[in-house]
């Protein structure tokens, strides 16, 4: 442990949050958070601490780079994540700076002796695998719904749940209207870190039990209670099979944009007239502008976005592609844009296989159309315009030729 910021006896460090709580969970922590009591920003600027941000009194390790925090208590005065009033007067104890915290099993610390301090029964929940809010104070950060919905994905693993009266908190938030006042950056770093929990779909679930997905991805609760073809979805319910995509992903370790993605991939379900169903003929075009008005609503980055987008239009014809002809093979690979940047491929087929196989009964199923894809795009770009005799040829013209001569090595393989 690094060395206590000061000596007086009624002044302390210590270890709190995540740490402490993935230490008795036996996970390595992630990263280390420190709370100092009895001090003030001038001691730990003397220390050599540099302060990072305005509105909270944490500071960085000089030597380790740890946050540091001095105990604080907050008080609730607006909408929203900044309507926050802060006091980290010397007289905070490091009771009134766990109290303020989400869950029971993120509000204990342990001392210079290693000792817990568990003011709140976060070890007990832990034990029992409950989530659940340490105080009324909790509904007064709208966040703390997704960061609850993230924590249940990350842990639904091991067996944790939502305790019911958290659950009913949560519901409060949702049907306050203070959800709305959550700016975008805040809302997408959850849902981006629930993307690489163990089971996302979880994310989706709690978020959707408690309100708060129809208020923030109304395009995505609005998949809930649309049925599928039971020939090819015995699961039936659009949202179930989103979620086992999503789920299948998480435990094939593939990366959270390709989870995100499958998020996305079946919006244009949502909006099939009823008389419709369960056919849902043209939803993957349908979807696009909804995955485009989710993205830009959310401030979701290129990465994420473009991956979205063409998972949406495309992954039907990538389910086709035993079928396909050379020339529409070549076809999918230029939409899909991975002659310019081959490097996507991985990313595509991953999102198109969870796709596949996160339906009911098929989870174990082979998806040979990652194996033909791949030697598609690698016959594709064996070939360069350098290899044809194009000497007498314009520029539009060569690049028919190129087109030509990786059709046939498509056809070739």
């Amino acid at each position: 442990m690094p060395q206590e910021v000061n000596r007086d006896p009624d002044q302390g460090v210590y270890l709190v949050g995540g740490a402490v709580r993935d230490d008795l969970l036996g996970i390595p922590p992630r990263e280390r958070d420190w709370v100092v009591v009895g001090s003030s920003p001038e001691a730990l600027l003397e220390k050599g601490y540099k302060q990072v941000g305005a509105s909270f009194p944490v500071f960085l390790h000089p030597e380790t780079g740890e946050e540091y925090a001095l105990a604080r208590t907050e008080r609730k005065q607006g909408h929203g994540y900044h309507g926050f009033t802060v006091d980290f007067h010397p007289g905070v104890s490091l009771e009134q700076d766990l109290v303020r915290r989400d869950l029971t099993i993120n509000a204990m610390a342990r001392d210079a002796d290693g000792a817990l301090i568990d003011p709140y029964g976060g070890q007990a929940d832990l034990e029992a695998r409950v989530l659940r809010h340490v105080s009324p104070a909790f509904a007064e950060d709208p966040l703390r719904v997704l960061r609850v919905a993230r924590f249940a994905a990350r842990f639904a693993p091991l067996g944790f749940t939502v305790h019911p009266s958290t659950q009913k908190l949560m519901y409060q938030i949702s049907e306050s209207g203070e959800l709305s006042h959550l700016v975008p950056e805040r809302v997408w770093g959850e849902i981006r870190s629930a993307m690489s929990t163990g089971q996302p779909g979880v994310f989706v679930e709690v978020l959707r039990h408690c309100g708060a997905l129809s208020v923030l991805l109304p395009e995505v609760d609005a998949l809930f209670g649309v049925p599928q073809t039971e020939k090819h979805h015995a699961e039936i319910d659009t949202g179930v099979h989103v979620m086992m995509a999503m789920n299948l992903a998480a435990r094939m370790e593939w990366p959270a944009r390709v989870v995100f993605a499958l998020m996305m991939h079946d919006l244009g379900k949502g909006i099939t007239a009823p008389d419709k169903w369960p056919s849902h003929v043209g939803h993957e075009l349908a979807g696009v502008p909804l995955v485009k008005k989710v993205c830009e609503r959310l401030r979701v980055p290129g990465a994420y976005r473009d991956l979205a987008l063409k998972v949406c239009a495309l992954h039907l014809r990538c389910h086709r592609l035993m079928e396909m002809r050379p020339a529409r093979v070549m076809a999918l690979l230029e939409d899909a844009g991975l002659l310019r940047q081959p490097g996507q491929l991985d990313s595509f087929v991953q999102a198109c296989e969870a796709d596949y196989r996160g339906r009911k009964g098929c989870e174990e199923r082979d998806y040979p159309q990652a194996r033909r894809l791949a030697d598609a795009l690698e016959a594709c770009l064996s070939i360069k315009a350098r290899h044809l005799d194009a000497t007498e040829l314009d520029g539009r013209a060569v690049g028919d030729l190129l087109r030509r001569a990786r059709i046939e090595a498509i056809a070739r393989i």
